[in-house]
Protein backbone atom coordinates (compact mmCIF):
# COMPACT_ATOMS: atom_id res chain seq x y z
CA UNK A 1 0.00 0.00 0.00
CA UNK A 2 1.16 3.65 -0.82
CA UNK A 3 2.57 4.94 1.94
CA UNK A 4 0.03 8.36 2.52
CA UNK A 5 0.85 10.48 5.42
CA UNK A 6 -1.10 13.62 6.78
CA UNK A 7 -4.43 11.41 4.96
CA UNK A 8 -6.31 13.08 8.07
CA UNK A 9 -4.01 16.38 8.65
CA UNK A 10 -3.52 18.85 6.02
CA UNK A 11 -7.52 18.27 4.80
CA UNK A 12 -8.41 20.51 8.20
CA UNK A 13 -4.82 22.59 7.47
CA UNK A 14 -6.25 26.50 7.20
CA UNK A 15 -4.33 28.52 4.03
CA UNK A 16 -1.65 30.10 6.26
CA UNK A 17 -0.93 26.52 8.11
CA UNK A 18 -0.69 25.58 4.11
CA UNK A 19 1.75 28.20 3.49
CA UNK A 20 4.30 27.82 6.14
CA UNK A 21 3.76 23.89 6.05
CA UNK A 22 4.73 24.08 2.36
CA UNK A 23 7.82 26.50 2.72
CA UNK A 24 9.03 22.83 5.38
CA UNK A 25 8.23 20.29 3.83
CA UNK A 26 7.94 21.36 0.26
CA UNK A 27 5.37 22.32 -1.95
CA UNK A 28 5.00 18.88 -3.23
CA UNK A 29 3.50 17.73 0.37
CA UNK A 30 0.58 20.44 -0.14
CA UNK A 31 -0.03 20.70 -3.80
CA UNK A 32 -3.93 20.30 -4.56
CA UNK A 33 -3.51 16.78 -5.49
CA UNK A 34 -2.90 15.68 -1.77
CA UNK A 35 -6.49 16.80 -0.95
CA UNK A 36 -7.85 13.29 -2.91
CA UNK A 37 -6.45 10.72 -0.69
CA UNK A 38 -6.50 8.55 -3.53
CA UNK A 39 -4.04 11.13 -4.64
CA UNK A 40 -1.57 12.15 -1.84
CA UNK A 41 2.12 12.35 -2.35
CA UNK A 42 4.30 11.21 0.61
CA UNK A 43 5.92 15.41 1.91
CA UNK A 44 9.12 15.84 0.89
CA UNK A 45 10.92 17.69 3.59
CA UNK A 46 13.29 20.47 2.86
CA UNK A 47 16.48 18.72 5.12
CA UNK A 48 16.96 15.12 5.74
CA UNK A 49 14.89 14.75 9.00
CA UNK A 50 16.35 12.45 10.60
CA UNK A 51 19.08 14.61 12.16
CA UNK A 52 19.20 13.43 15.55
CA UNK A 53 19.89 9.43 14.39
CA UNK A 54 17.15 6.59 16.37
CA UNK A 55 17.50 5.37 19.57
CA UNK A 56 16.13 2.24 21.72
CA UNK A 57 15.76 2.04 25.39
CA UNK A 58 13.96 -0.16 28.81
CA UNK A 59 14.26 -3.47 27.15
CA UNK A 60 12.43 -6.02 27.94
CA UNK A 61 12.07 -10.01 27.74
CA UNK A 62 8.85 -9.47 24.88
CA UNK A 63 9.93 -5.96 23.38
CA UNK A 64 11.83 -2.78 23.32
CA UNK A 65 11.27 1.17 23.11
CA UNK A 66 12.48 2.67 19.84
CA UNK A 67 13.00 6.23 19.30
CA UNK A 68 13.68 9.28 16.85
CA UNK A 69 12.47 12.80 16.31
CA UNK A 70 11.60 14.55 12.74
CA UNK A 71 14.29 17.96 13.50
CA UNK A 72 15.09 19.26 9.60
CA UNK A 73 16.16 22.21 11.27
CA UNK A 74 17.64 21.14 14.45
CA UNK A 75 19.40 23.76 15.73
CA UNK A 76 16.30 26.30 15.05
CA UNK A 77 13.49 24.78 16.93
CA UNK A 78 13.46 21.18 14.90
CA UNK A 79 11.80 23.18 11.78
CA UNK A 80 8.65 21.22 11.50
CA UNK A 81 5.48 22.42 10.96
CA UNK A 82 2.67 22.14 13.71
CA UNK A 83 0.99 19.36 12.74
CA UNK A 84 0.98 15.71 13.27
CA UNK A 85 3.12 13.29 11.17
CA UNK A 86 2.71 9.52 10.57
CA UNK A 87 6.05 7.63 10.57
CA UNK A 88 6.27 4.22 9.89
CA UNK A 89 8.48 1.87 12.18
CA UNK A 90 10.24 -1.94 11.39
CA UNK A 91 11.75 -4.31 13.25
CA UNK A 92 13.39 -7.38 11.79
CA UNK A 93 16.12 -10.34 12.94
CA UNK A 94 18.48 -9.50 10.56
CA UNK A 95 19.90 -6.20 8.95
CA UNK A 96 18.80 -7.01 5.77
CA UNK A 97 15.79 -6.81 6.83
CA UNK A 98 14.63 -9.96 4.72
CA UNK A 99 11.95 -10.48 7.24
CA UNK A 100 9.97 -8.50 9.31
CA UNK A 101 9.37 -9.15 12.98
CA UNK A 102 7.07 -6.29 14.16
CA UNK A 103 5.94 -3.13 12.52
CA UNK A 104 3.94 -0.22 13.19
CA UNK A 105 2.77 3.77 12.51
CA UNK A 106 3.31 6.12 15.59
CA UNK A 107 2.36 9.93 15.34
CA UNK A 108 5.65 12.72 15.99
CA UNK A 109 3.27 15.31 17.61
CA UNK A 110 4.31 18.92 17.47
CA UNK A 111 3.27 19.54 21.40
CA UNK A 112 6.33 16.78 21.79
CA UNK A 113 8.55 18.19 19.11
CA UNK A 114 7.91 15.83 16.98
CA UNK A 115 9.47 12.81 18.47
CA UNK A 116 8.30 9.34 18.32
CA UNK A 117 8.50 6.47 21.06
CA UNK A 118 7.29 2.98 20.25
CA UNK A 119 6.88 0.47 22.17
CA UNK A 120 7.03 -2.10 20.75
CA UNK A 121 5.83 -5.67 21.72
CA UNK A 122 6.07 -9.12 20.44
CA UNK A 123 9.51 -9.59 20.03
CA UNK A 124 11.76 -12.74 21.13
CA UNK A 125 13.79 -12.45 24.48
CA UNK A 126 17.33 -12.43 24.82
CA UNK A 127 17.35 -11.84 20.95
CA UNK A 128 19.23 -9.24 18.46
CA UNK A 129 17.29 -6.86 16.24
CA UNK A 130 17.84 -4.41 13.87
CA UNK A 131 15.26 -1.37 13.37
CA UNK A 132 14.44 1.46 11.10
CA UNK A 133 11.93 4.29 10.85
CA UNK A 134 10.56 6.02 7.70
CA UNK A 135 8.94 9.27 7.04
CA UNK A 136 7.87 10.14 3.45
CA UNK A 137 10.46 9.00 1.44
CA UNK A 138 12.86 9.65 3.97
CA UNK A 139 14.76 5.95 5.89
CA UNK A 140 17.06 6.10 8.63
CA UNK A 141 19.85 4.14 8.54
CA UNK A 142 19.53 0.74 10.31
CA UNK A 143 20.19 0.27 14.41
CA UNK A 144 21.00 -2.45 16.45
CA UNK A 145 18.91 -3.38 19.80
CA UNK A 146 18.58 -6.50 21.82
CA UNK A 147 15.72 -7.81 23.80
CA UNK A 148 15.88 -8.79 27.71
CA UNK A 149 16.18 -12.50 28.70
CA UNK A 150 13.44 -14.31 29.66
CA UNK A 151 12.18 -13.45 33.34
CA UNK A 152 13.71 -15.76 35.47
CA UNK A 153 15.86 -17.39 32.53
CA UNK A 154 19.20 -18.89 32.95
CA UNK A 155 21.86 -15.91 31.79
CA UNK A 156 25.53 -16.77 31.24
CA UNK A 157 26.89 -13.49 30.64
CA UNK A 158 25.83 -10.02 30.14
CA UNK A 159 27.77 -6.73 28.43
CA UNK A 160 27.10 -3.33 29.38
CA UNK A 161 28.39 -0.05 29.25
CA UNK A 162 28.22 2.48 31.78
CA UNK A 163 28.70 6.59 30.24
CA UNK A 164 27.49 9.66 31.27
CA UNK A 165 28.90 13.64 31.57
CA UNK A 166 29.57 14.53 28.10
CA UNK A 167 29.78 18.18 27.85
CA UNK A 168 30.41 19.09 24.12
CA UNK A 169 32.09 22.10 24.88
CA UNK A 170 34.89 20.22 26.65
CA UNK A 171 35.81 17.60 23.79
CA UNK A 172 35.09 15.59 21.11
CA UNK A 173 32.91 12.17 21.94
CA UNK A 174 35.79 9.81 20.79
CA UNK A 175 34.95 7.62 23.77
CA UNK A 176 30.60 6.92 22.52
CA UNK A 177 32.80 5.62 19.21
CA UNK A 178 34.50 2.95 21.40
CA UNK A 179 30.87 2.11 22.41
CA UNK A 180 29.21 1.82 19.35
CA UNK A 181 32.01 -0.79 18.95
CA UNK A 182 31.67 -2.70 21.61
CA UNK A 183 28.42 -4.61 20.66
CA UNK A 184 27.27 -3.86 24.22
CA UNK A 185 23.65 -5.69 25.14
CA UNK A 186 22.64 -2.85 26.71
CA UNK A 187 24.29 1.18 27.92
CA UNK A 188 23.37 2.72 30.63
CA UNK A 189 23.39 6.52 31.01
CA UNK A 190 23.72 8.18 34.47
CA UNK A 191 23.01 11.59 33.46
CA UNK A 192 24.32 15.09 32.64
CA UNK A 193 23.34 14.10 29.20
CA UNK A 194 23.29 17.99 27.85
CA UNK A 195 25.09 21.08 29.27
CA UNK A 196 22.92 23.98 30.15
CA UNK A 197 25.53 26.73 30.14
CA UNK A 198 26.01 29.29 27.24
CA UNK A 199 28.37 29.42 24.60
CA UNK A 200 31.87 29.08 26.21
CA UNK A 201 30.46 28.59 29.57
CA UNK A 202 31.73 32.26 31.05
CA UNK A 203 35.11 30.44 29.98
CA UNK A 204 37.68 32.07 27.39
CA UNK A 205 37.07 30.61 23.51
CA UNK A 206 40.64 29.25 23.96
CA UNK A 207 39.50 26.94 26.31
CA UNK A 208 36.68 25.67 24.16
CA UNK A 209 37.45 22.71 22.02
CA UNK A 210 33.42 23.34 20.43
CA UNK A 211 30.80 25.68 20.97
CA UNK A 212 27.63 25.53 22.30
CA UNK A 213 24.66 26.96 20.59
CA UNK A 214 22.92 30.18 21.96
CA UNK A 215 23.10 31.66 26.01
CA UNK A 216 22.14 29.71 28.66
CA UNK A 217 19.30 27.26 28.27
CA UNK A 218 16.02 28.04 30.29
CA UNK A 219 12.84 27.29 27.22
CA UNK A 220 11.58 24.41 26.12
CA UNK A 221 12.66 25.59 22.83
CA UNK A 222 16.41 26.35 24.29
CA UNK A 223 16.56 22.76 25.59
CA UNK A 224 15.41 20.73 22.15
CA UNK A 225 18.24 23.74 20.05
CA UNK A 226 21.00 21.89 23.14
CA UNK A 227 19.55 18.33 22.33
CA UNK A 228 19.78 19.10 18.75
CA UNK A 229 23.29 20.17 18.97
CA UNK A 230 24.44 17.37 20.91
CA UNK A 231 22.32 14.44 19.35
CA UNK A 232 23.96 15.33 16.14
CA UNK A 233 27.14 14.58 17.03
CA UNK A 234 28.04 11.27 15.14
CA UNK A 235 29.70 9.32 17.75
CA UNK A 236 27.14 9.55 19.77
CA UNK A 237 24.15 8.96 17.34
CA UNK A 238 26.25 5.37 16.58
CA UNK A 239 26.53 4.64 20.06
CA UNK A 240 23.04 5.28 20.39
CA UNK A 241 22.42 2.99 16.87
CA UNK A 242 24.50 0.22 18.89
CA UNK A 243 22.47 -1.04 21.26
CA UNK A 244 19.52 -0.06 23.92
CA UNK A 245 20.42 2.54 26.64
CA UNK A 246 18.58 2.85 30.06
CA UNK A 247 19.19 6.65 30.54
CA UNK A 248 18.71 8.72 34.10
CA UNK A 249 18.90 12.37 34.51
CA UNK A 250 21.50 13.82 37.09
CA UNK A 251 21.63 17.74 37.37
CA UNK A 252 22.80 19.45 34.00
CA UNK A 253 20.05 18.54 31.86
CA UNK A 254 18.26 21.23 33.64
CA UNK A 255 20.57 23.61 35.84
CA UNK A 256 24.13 22.91 37.84
CA UNK A 257 23.39 21.04 41.14
CA UNK A 258 19.32 22.12 41.03
CA UNK A 259 16.75 19.92 44.27
CA UNK A 260 13.60 21.66 44.69
CA UNK A 261 15.04 24.88 44.40
CA UNK A 262 17.90 25.98 41.86
CA UNK A 263 21.48 27.39 42.90
CA UNK A 264 20.72 30.93 41.84
CA UNK A 265 18.13 31.56 44.19
CA UNK A 266 15.19 32.12 41.22
CA UNK A 267 12.22 31.86 43.05
CA UNK A 268 10.54 28.56 43.42
CA UNK A 269 7.09 29.38 41.19
CA UNK A 270 9.74 30.22 38.10
CA UNK A 271 11.83 27.57 38.42
CA UNK A 272 9.42 25.15 38.33
CA UNK A 273 8.55 26.31 34.57
CA UNK A 274 12.12 26.02 33.79
CA UNK A 275 12.04 22.07 35.18
CA UNK A 276 8.51 21.32 33.63
CA UNK A 277 10.50 23.01 30.07
CA UNK A 278 13.05 20.59 30.47
CA UNK A 279 11.52 17.69 31.61
CA UNK A 280 9.63 17.89 28.73
CA UNK A 281 12.57 18.05 26.41
CA UNK A 282 14.58 15.59 28.14
CA UNK A 283 11.67 13.14 27.60
CA UNK A 284 11.14 13.98 24.03
CA UNK A 285 15.20 13.19 23.19
CA UNK A 286 15.27 9.74 25.43
CA UNK A 287 13.56 6.32 24.51
CA UNK A 288 11.80 6.52 27.31
CA UNK A 289 8.15 4.71 27.88
CA UNK A 290 4.80 6.74 28.31
CA UNK A 291 5.09 6.15 31.78
CA UNK A 292 8.19 8.90 31.67
CA UNK A 293 5.96 11.81 29.94
CA UNK A 294 6.60 14.67 32.30
CA UNK A 295 3.66 16.14 34.46
CA UNK A 296 4.71 19.57 34.57
CA UNK A 297 7.90 19.87 36.88
CA UNK A 298 7.37 16.36 37.60
CA UNK A 299 8.74 13.14 35.94
CA UNK A 300 8.87 9.46 37.15
CA UNK A 301 12.12 8.17 36.07
CA UNK A 302 13.17 5.64 38.73
CA UNK A 303 12.33 2.35 37.35
CA UNK A 304 13.14 -1.43 37.72
CA UNK A 305 14.64 -3.88 34.82
CA UNK A 306 15.17 -7.42 35.15
CA UNK A 307 17.80 -9.55 33.19
CA UNK A 308 16.83 -13.14 33.91
CA UNK A 309 18.44 -14.72 36.83
CA UNK A 310 21.34 -12.41 36.18
CA UNK A 311 20.91 -8.66 37.05
CA UNK A 312 18.12 -6.78 38.78
CA UNK A 313 18.45 -3.18 37.93
CA UNK A 314 17.17 -0.45 39.88
CA UNK A 315 17.41 2.78 38.18
CA UNK A 316 17.26 5.40 40.71
CA UNK A 317 16.65 9.07 40.62
CA UNK A 318 18.83 10.85 42.80
CA UNK A 319 18.17 14.39 41.55
CA UNK A 320 14.26 15.33 41.71
CA UNK A 321 13.58 14.51 45.09
CA UNK A 322 16.59 15.11 47.43
CA UNK A 323 16.98 17.77 50.11
CA UNK A 324 18.53 20.76 49.53
CA UNK A 325 22.42 20.18 49.57
CA UNK A 326 23.54 21.00 53.05
CA UNK A 327 25.82 24.07 53.96
CA UNK A 328 25.78 25.67 51.17
CA UNK A 329 26.64 23.17 48.61
CA UNK A 330 30.02 22.95 47.24
CA UNK A 331 32.83 21.49 49.57
CA UNK A 332 32.87 21.80 52.90
CA UNK A 333 34.27 20.93 56.71
CA UNK A 334 32.83 20.84 59.80
CA UNK A 335 29.26 20.47 58.13
CA UNK A 336 27.07 18.93 61.22
CA UNK A 337 24.02 19.08 58.68
CA UNK A 338 25.37 16.10 56.83
CA UNK A 339 24.22 13.67 59.94
CA UNK A 340 20.48 15.57 59.44
CA UNK A 341 18.01 11.81 59.71
CA UNK A 342 15.46 14.27 58.08
CA UNK A 343 17.83 14.81 55.12
CA UNK A 344 16.72 12.34 51.86
CA UNK A 345 18.65 11.29 48.25
CA UNK A 346 15.65 9.47 46.94
CA UNK A 347 12.48 10.93 49.03
CA UNK A 348 10.17 8.82 50.54
CA UNK A 349 8.40 7.76 48.11
CA UNK A 350 11.05 6.39 45.82
CA UNK A 351 12.75 4.90 49.34
CA UNK A 352 9.90 2.66 49.90
CA UNK A 353 9.49 1.83 46.31
CA UNK A 354 13.62 0.76 46.37
CA UNK A 355 13.44 -0.73 49.54
CA UNK A 356 10.85 -3.29 49.21
CA UNK A 357 12.74 -4.20 45.87
CA UNK A 358 15.70 -5.35 47.57
CA UNK A 359 13.36 -7.96 49.71
CA UNK A 360 12.57 -9.37 46.19
CA UNK A 361 15.81 -9.76 44.39
CA UNK A 362 16.53 -13.16 42.97
CA UNK A 363 19.18 -12.35 40.36
CA UNK A 364 22.69 -13.47 41.29
CA UNK A 365 23.50 -9.57 41.21
CA UNK A 366 20.99 -6.44 42.37
CA UNK A 367 22.50 -3.06 40.43
CA UNK A 368 21.67 0.54 41.73
CA UNK A 369 22.20 2.85 38.67
CA UNK A 370 21.89 6.44 39.89
CA UNK A 371 24.08 9.44 39.68
CA UNK A 372 26.23 10.47 42.22
CA UNK A 373 29.07 8.28 44.28
CA UNK A 374 27.29 6.30 47.16
CA UNK A 375 30.88 5.85 48.89
CA UNK A 376 32.54 8.06 50.76
CA UNK A 377 36.03 10.31 49.44
CA UNK A 378 37.41 11.37 52.17
CA UNK A 379 40.17 14.74 51.77
CA UNK A 380 42.39 14.44 55.26
CA UNK A 381 44.95 17.05 53.51
CA UNK A 382 42.64 19.70 53.21
CA UNK A 383 41.28 19.14 56.43
CA UNK A 384 41.89 16.79 59.36
CA UNK A 385 38.33 15.85 60.20
CA UNK A 386 37.52 15.51 56.27
CA UNK A 387 36.23 17.88 53.68
CA UNK A 388 33.43 16.27 51.85
CA UNK A 389 31.30 16.97 48.59
CA UNK A 390 27.71 18.26 49.71
CA UNK A 391 26.28 17.22 46.57
CA UNK A 392 27.31 13.40 46.93
CA UNK A 393 26.02 10.46 48.94
CA UNK A 394 28.45 12.15 51.73
CA UNK A 395 26.66 15.01 52.70
CA UNK A 396 23.38 12.87 53.28
CA UNK A 397 25.11 10.25 55.74
CA UNK A 398 21.94 8.78 57.34
CA UNK A 399 19.82 8.57 54.09
CA UNK A 400 23.21 6.81 53.00
CA UNK A 401 22.86 5.02 56.07
CA UNK A 402 19.32 3.53 55.68
CA UNK A 403 20.43 2.49 52.23
CA UNK A 404 23.42 0.14 53.48
CA UNK A 405 21.25 -1.14 56.69
CA UNK A 406 18.92 -2.05 54.19
CA UNK A 407 20.97 -4.19 51.79
CA UNK A 408 22.48 -6.22 54.60
CA UNK A 409 19.04 -6.87 56.27
CA UNK A 410 17.35 -7.64 53.03
CA UNK A 411 20.61 -9.69 52.06
CA UNK A 412 20.49 -8.76 48.50
CA UNK A 413 22.35 -10.83 46.55
CA UNK A 414 25.83 -9.12 45.81
CA UNK A 415 24.88 -5.18 45.72
CA UNK A 416 26.68 -3.34 43.32
CA UNK A 417 26.02 0.74 42.50
CA UNK A 418 26.49 2.41 39.52
CA UNK A 419 27.25 6.09 39.52
CA UNK A 420 28.68 9.27 37.62
CA UNK A 421 28.99 13.39 37.59
CA UNK A 422 32.51 13.98 39.38
CA UNK A 423 34.28 13.29 35.84
CA UNK A 424 36.46 10.96 37.69
CA UNK A 425 36.75 6.88 37.80
CA UNK A 426 36.29 4.77 40.64
CA UNK A 427 36.11 1.44 41.89
CA UNK A 428 35.31 1.30 45.29
CA UNK A 429 33.85 -1.16 48.39
CA UNK A 430 30.85 -0.25 49.70
CA UNK A 431 31.27 0.06 53.89
CA UNK A 432 28.94 0.02 56.89
CA UNK A 433 31.35 2.37 58.48
CA UNK A 434 33.64 4.47 55.87
CA UNK A 435 35.88 5.59 59.50
CA UNK A 436 36.57 1.81 60.22
CA UNK A 437 38.89 0.11 57.55
CA UNK A 438 37.42 -3.18 58.94
CA UNK A 439 33.95 -2.62 59.01
CA UNK A 440 31.35 -4.89 57.21
CA UNK A 441 31.38 -4.83 53.31
CA UNK A 442 27.87 -4.27 51.93
CA UNK A 443 28.62 -4.25 48.59
CA UNK A 444 30.66 -2.50 45.80
CA UNK A 445 30.36 0.20 43.28
CA UNK A 446 31.82 1.34 39.53
CA UNK A 447 31.74 5.11 39.33
CA UNK A 448 32.47 6.30 35.98
CA UNK A 449 34.84 8.58 34.17
CA UNK A 450 33.20 11.64 31.86
CA UNK A 451 32.86 11.00 28.50
CA UNK A 452 34.38 14.51 27.95
CA UNK A 453 33.76 17.47 31.09
CA UNK A 454 37.00 18.63 32.39
CA UNK A 455 38.25 18.10 28.95
CA UNK A 456 41.20 15.61 28.88
CA UNK A 457 41.90 14.84 32.66
CA UNK A 458 45.17 14.45 34.37
CA UNK A 459 47.54 12.05 35.24
CA UNK A 460 46.80 10.56 38.91
CA UNK A 461 49.84 8.51 39.88
CA UNK A 462 51.18 11.03 41.98
CA UNK A 463 48.51 11.58 43.96
CA UNK A 464 46.68 8.15 44.20
CA UNK A 465 48.71 7.04 47.03
CA UNK A 466 47.57 9.62 49.24
CA UNK A 467 43.63 9.56 47.95
CA UNK A 468 44.06 5.72 48.55
CA UNK A 469 45.77 6.16 52.31
CA UNK A 470 42.38 8.67 53.16
CA UNK A 471 40.26 6.26 51.56
CA UNK A 472 41.49 2.38 51.73
CA UNK A 473 37.99 1.56 50.30
CA UNK A 474 38.81 2.96 46.64
CA UNK A 475 40.67 0.36 44.94
CA UNK A 476 40.95 2.30 41.44
CA UNK A 477 40.69 5.48 40.47
CA UNK A 478 41.29 7.36 37.11
CA UNK A 479 41.22 10.99 35.89
CA UNK A 480 41.13 10.52 32.29
CA UNK A 481 37.82 10.19 29.96
CA UNK A 482 36.14 7.45 28.77
CA UNK A 483 33.63 4.63 30.03
CA UNK A 484 33.67 1.09 31.61
CA UNK A 485 32.84 -1.81 29.81
CA UNK A 486 31.18 -4.21 32.14
CA UNK A 487 31.24 -7.61 32.00
CA UNK A 488 28.37 -9.82 33.99
CA UNK A 489 28.47 -13.83 34.93
CA UNK A 490 27.04 -16.28 37.12
CA UNK A 491 30.27 -15.74 39.04
CA UNK A 492 32.05 -12.23 39.08
CA UNK A 493 30.86 -9.09 37.27
CA UNK A 494 34.31 -7.43 35.65
CA UNK A 495 34.63 -3.40 35.03
CA UNK A 496 37.41 -2.44 32.10
CA UNK A 497 37.89 0.89 32.48
CA UNK A 498 38.42 2.28 29.01
CA UNK A 499 40.00 5.77 28.72
CA UNK A 500 41.21 7.97 26.31
CA UNK A 501 44.34 10.27 27.18
CA UNK A 502 42.89 13.21 24.88
CA UNK A 503 39.63 14.72 24.05
CA UNK A 504 40.66 17.99 22.90
CA UNK A 505 42.24 16.22 20.12
CA UNK A 506 39.37 14.37 17.44
CA UNK A 507 40.07 10.18 17.18
CA UNK A 508 42.60 9.68 19.69
CA UNK A 509 42.66 5.62 20.45
CA UNK A 510 40.88 4.03 23.50
CA UNK A 511 42.87 1.70 26.01
CA UNK A 512 41.82 0.06 28.53
CA UNK A 513 43.33 1.13 31.96
CA UNK A 514 42.69 -1.23 34.47
CA UNK A 515 40.41 -3.78 35.59
CA UNK A 516 38.33 -4.21 38.28
CA UNK A 517 36.71 -7.06 39.55
CA UNK A 518 33.56 -8.41 41.84
CA UNK A 519 33.44 -12.19 42.87
CA UNK A 520 30.21 -13.02 43.64
CA UNK A 521 29.32 -14.67 46.98
CA UNK A 522 32.61 -12.45 48.33
CA UNK A 523 32.26 -9.24 49.25
CA UNK A 524 34.58 -6.54 47.84
CA UNK A 525 36.72 -5.69 44.39
CA UNK A 526 40.12 -6.86 43.85
CA UNK A 527 42.10 -5.19 40.67
CA UNK A 528 43.30 -7.80 37.90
Amino acid sequence: MKYQPYNNLIERLSRRQLLNAAAILGTAAVAAPIFSRKTLAAPIFMDYPFQLGVASGDPQPNGVVLWTRLAPKHLDGGGMPAINVEVEWEVSPTASFASIAQKGVAIARPELGHSVHAEVTGLEPNREYFYRFRAGNEVTPTARTKTAPAAGANVDRLRYGICGCNNYEAGYFTAYRGMANENFDFIVHTGDYIYEGRDNGNRTPDTSVRRHNGQEIHTVVDYRNRYGLYKSDPDFKAAHASAPWLVTRDDHEVENNYTVVDENDIPPAVFALRKAMAYQAYYENQPFRATAMPKGPAQLLYRRLQFGNLMDISLLDTRQYRSDQPCGDGSKTNCAAINDPNATMLGAEQEKWLFDNLATVRAKWTILSQQVPIFMRENIKAAPEGQFSMDKWDAYTVARSRLMNRLKETQAPNPVALSGDVHLAYASDLKMDYRNPNSETIGVEFTGTSISSAGDGADVSATWETIKGDNPHIKYHSARRGYTAMTATQTEMRGEFKIVDKVTVPNQPIRTDKVVIATAGKPGLQVA
